[in-house]
């Protein structure tokens, strides 16, 4: 038995031996890779925090203090030390989650995989503790210096900074090389001087120093306020050149470090000297993504951030290349189009090979700017570009998007900016879980005055529409797209005049049909799959694509006047989706014809496959089929408008209100 299988909870931490813990953090390693190497995961990330979450297991008592990590795809470590150690369906139906997850553990706190907001959970977290009388609680929050690029960061940081009292540790998991590697023998001396002047200065002895010193300067006249003012300076300038430190203690953060994030012996250190201190403390970490594991190491891309199924030797993928994805299908067309347009400008948060503007940049590196985790700079940001007379193109996850609806409403909606956003992942995404869905945005956009919004179904369809919402400049336009693979192409069998495309008529040459099938993007194939099964329950059907979802259009709504019934399928919410709008827009048109929304419910949707999601919540062409032929036959709501000289099907009496 190895050392792993023996720790249960993180208080057995506490019996283990330097060498004990050595060999620990050798076995979390390799029980990642092997583990991780089978199912596809966040497997860089873990295997660079192997020691800091030792450290902070050794030195806090979750869940009594709490440990709060940002975006959370870096705390399978966690889980090892917490109990969850079958890692076997990890991000499968009913296996672990990839990011802490309530229902799994006492230990997570904060399901959340969205960057930058941890800090904040730290400073009402410690509020909270403070005022039920609780303050001798500690908060731990884990934040990556990407996240740190994230403006919710630093407010968070000004409040907590601003109470002495509270006994937060915010470890900075700095594993982006934002500052360089110091060498040579005066800086060896001097990283050996560090725990000890650390040490020195956070305790409360030294802060009361530091204060009398302060006031009998301040208060001796002239002399003694030139000589304060001095003393403070030449420190200031000292520290700043010792350590990048100056930032977090001109908030007032007690800062220590930077500190080897995997040296566990200088991690408990910095951890315990924080942790006597007492107040708001800053430990600066320095780590490096895919430590011990040489192929992690060797990916200049993303050192493995997430990977899919691998060969844990080689880390070379195991799984046969499947179909194009959507992202490198717009990856090629931006590009293109950036080619022949010089006023198109790419604007990414940090996740430039992702969300595909990888070739854009390669080809014009000065037009592609990488914001950071910042998506409400973004969105502004972009307006002001076009204001400038460019046109931006901000490609984000569709999940991010939520961030940054207020700029999306009121600096470029409102000032009717020509700017593209390009939604990756959008509808079920699967295996990352509820926070990662984009399920959101047609909702949530469908509010926002004078926006267009496109849904490809194929690959052809992303770059045509693509093409056409860049040619818009003088409102917003959002272009959606699905994770995974694009899949065949689906021709319409005509284009109607304001662009809404024909995909079927069952039979074929009928006109006046039974069931209007509206398909939004990636959902066609699921349509015509229910189209065909109705044609053989004998009920006809058209099925159209909108193409471009907003405005909705008017042949729609003629369409829908010549139906019995209408059905919208989206992997969106239902609610204000897609299909509400269209209703909406029939009833301002007068169209009395019966609509049902298929879509996704309004819930936090548990990983799974996308395929199995689907399942769960019933987007299946079986169930869209049964649904709709009890529709169509009066025993099910809505009713389908009766053939002539049939009655109308009826629900029963009213209810007594």
């Amino acid at each position: 038995m190895g050392l792993l299988e023996t720790v249960k909870d993180p208080r057995d931490l506490a019996r283990l031996s330097g060498t004990e813990l050595e060999q620990l953090a050798g076995e979390i390693r390799e029980f990642l890779i092997t583990n991780v190497a089978a199912t596809g995961g966040h497997l860089g990330p873990n295997l660079g925090v192997v020691e800091l979450t030792l450290a902070v297991h050794r030195n806090f008592e979750s869940p009594r203090d709490s440990v709060v990590f940002d975006t959370g795809h870096q705390s399978y470590v966690h889980k090892l030390l917490t109990g969850r150690q079958d890692f076997t369906t990890l991000r499968q139906q009913g296996g672990l989650s990839g990011y802490p997850d309530r229902a799994e553990s006492e230990h997570d706190i904060v399901e959340s995989s969205h960057a930058s907001s941890s800090l904040s959970w730290a400073d009402g977290i410690s509020r909270a503790r403070q005022l039920t009388g609780e303050g001798d609680r500690f908060v731990v929050a884990v934040v990556g210096d990407g996240a740190l690029t994230g403006g919710m960061a630093w407010e968070a940081i000004n409040n907590i900074a601003a109470d002495k009292r509270r006994r937060v540790v915010i470890v900075v998991n700095d594993n982006g090389r934002s500052y360089a590697p110091t060498v040579g023998g005066f800086a060896d001396y001097l990283a050996s001087l560090r725990p000890t002047i650390d040490s020195l200065r956070t305790t409360p002895a030294y802060e009361r120093m530091l204060d009398w010193w302060k006031k009998k300067l301040q208060d001796g006249g002239p002399a003694g306020q030139f000589t304060y003012k001095s003393l403070h300076a030449m420190k200031k300038g000292i520290k700043d050149w010792w350590a990048p430190q100056g930032m977090f203690e001109d908030l007032g953060m007690k800062y220590i470090g930077p500190v080897d994030g995997h040296n566990l012996q200088a991690m408990e250190h910095a951890l315990n000297t924080a942790k006597a201190y007492g107040g708001p403390v800053i430990v600066h970490a320095m780590t490096e993504k895919g430590h011990g594991y040489a192929p992690a190491l060797a990916n200049e891309a993303d050192q493995f951030h997430a990977v899919g199924i691998i060969d844990p030797e080689t880390g070379e993928p195991t799984e046969m290349p499947g179909a194009r994805s959507w992202t490198s299908v717009f990856a090629e067309e931006i590009a293109d189009i950036a080619d022949e347009r010089p006023d198109i400008v790419g604007i990414t948060g940090a996740m430039l090979i992702p969300v595909g503007l990888h070739k854009f940049a390669e080809r014009h590196p000065e037009r592609v700017i990488d914001v950071g985790i910042a998506e409400q700079h973004a969105l502004t940001s972009a307006a002001g570009m076009a204001f400038g007379g460019l046109h931006p193109v901000v490609a984000v996850y569709a999940t991010f998007l939520n961030r940054a609806f207020d700029q999306l409403l009121m600096d470029v909606a409102l000032h009717k900016a020509g700017v593209t956003i390009v939604l990756d992942r959008a509808g079920v995404t699967g295996p990352d879980g509820p926070s990662h869905h984009g399920m959101w945005d047609m909702a949530m956009v469908q509010i926002v005055p004078g926006l267009h919004l496109a849904a490809p179904r194929d690959a052809t369809r992303l770059r045509e529409e693509l093409r056409e919402a860049v040619a818009i400049n003088d409102a917003p336009t959002v272009v959606r797209f699905s994770k995974g693979s694009v899949g065949s192409e689906v021709e319409a069998i005509e284009r109607l005049h304001d662009g809404v495309d024909i995909l079927a008529r069952r039979p074929e040459g009928s006109t006046e049909n039974d069931v209007l099938i509206v398909s939004v993007g990636a959902m066609s194939e699921l349509a015509l799959d229910v189209a065909t099964r109705l044609g053989a329950q004998g009920i006809s059907s058209t099925v159209v694509d909108p193409r471009w979802v907003l405005p909705v259009r008017k042949s729609i709504i003629a369409l829908a006047a010549r139906h019995r019934l209408v059905i919208c399928i989206e992997d969106g919410v239902r609610a204000g989706g897609v299909g509400s709008r269209i209703r909406q827009e029939m009833r301002a048109a007068g169209v009395d014809t019966a609509l049902n929304e298929v879509g996704l419910p309004v819930e936090f949707l548990v990983h799974g496959s996308r395929s199995q999601v689907l399942e769960r919540v019933g987007l299946t062409a079986q169930k869209i089929t049964h649904d709709v032929v009890a529709q169509v036959l009066g025993t099910k709501v809505p009713f389908a408008r009766p053939l002539p000289g049939q009655e109308h099907p009826t629900t029963g009496s009213l209810p007594t209100l």
